[in-house]
């Protein structure tokens, strides 16, 4: 059994993974004022319902972009599963690259979904990951990672504009009908969405430009299935892409 732990800037999420499957994934707010104590009686609680021994697990990764809640969470995860635990980081796997300026910048998530996608594929793509921040990774056929484009996600959009702006509210995250919004939650789900839609499209074409137009796009991320007409853009959409990539590192790492 392969505990994944992917530490977000909205959630924690863990993912156990048995007999070619994940079984259960939960998830909980990722809180830097919590301790190590808070986290384990959420993950304690969710193996009792589950029916589920701590020392069934075997193998356990963990994947962390908030640096400050990453000591806490790590000694949770020593104390209930030992010390050998996993932390994924730019030499965690041997066999992706990264081409970047300074790799250790690079958020371990975006490994763990480079790792995924280049153990699906051979080809390039890129893997839009629709989370906290929307981030474009670009993984190069011969199994390297070449750089990364990033922005707020589409909540942090909506929240930003919310607290900035007097009167204008927060909205559902729902495709409208046409981008002329006839009131005031239609403008912004219009500029929103569709100025989202337009975006991706954008930033894809051009990355697929600079790679002479080979390249295929992976969505994953909480929010990837909310703007229905980008799916002709991506070959697959799968939330549990970061988790997969974590399971795959672990696999290596412990054979």
């Amino acid at each position: 059994m392969l505990l994944a732990v992917d530490v977000g800037n909205t959630d924690t999420v863990f993912g156990l993974y048995q007999s070619g499957d994940w079984d259960y994934i939960w998830r909980t707010r990722s809180l830097v004022q919590e301790n190590e104590v808070h986290y384990e009686s959420k993950l304690r609680l969710h193996f009792l319902e589950a029916g589920l021994w701590f020392g069934d697990v075997e193998t356990v990764v963990l994947s962390s972009v908030v640096p400050a809640l990453t000591p806490a969470i790590l000694k949770m995860l020593r104390s209930l599963f030992g010390e050998d635990i996993i932390v994924v980081g730019p030499d965690i796997y041997p066999g992706l690259s990264i081409a970047i300026d300074h790799p250790h910048e690079i958020g371990a998530d975006l490994i763990a979904n480079a790792v995924a996608v280049m153990n699906r594929y051979q080809e390039n793509c890129v893997v839009v990951d629709f989370g906290t921040a929307l981030t474009f990774t670009t993984i190069s056929k011969d199994r390297k990672i070449l750089g990364v484009a990033i922005l707020p996600g589409l909540i942090t959009a909506v929240k930003a504009l919310f607290a900035n702006t007097a009167q204008l509210p927060e909205v559902p995250l729902e495709l409208p009908s046409s981008a002329i919004g006839k009131n005031t939650t239609e403008a912004i789900q219009a500029g929103i969405l569709l100025g989202y839609e337009g975006l991706v499209k954008s930033l894809l074409h051009r990355i697929r430009t600079e790679l002479g137009g080979e390249c295929i796009a992976v969505a994953t991320g909480g929010l990837s299935s909310i703007i229905d007409t980008l799916r002709d853009e991506f070959v697959e959409i799968d939330r549990k892409l970061t988790l997969d990539g974590l399971r795959v590192i672990g696999e290596s790492i412990r054979g």
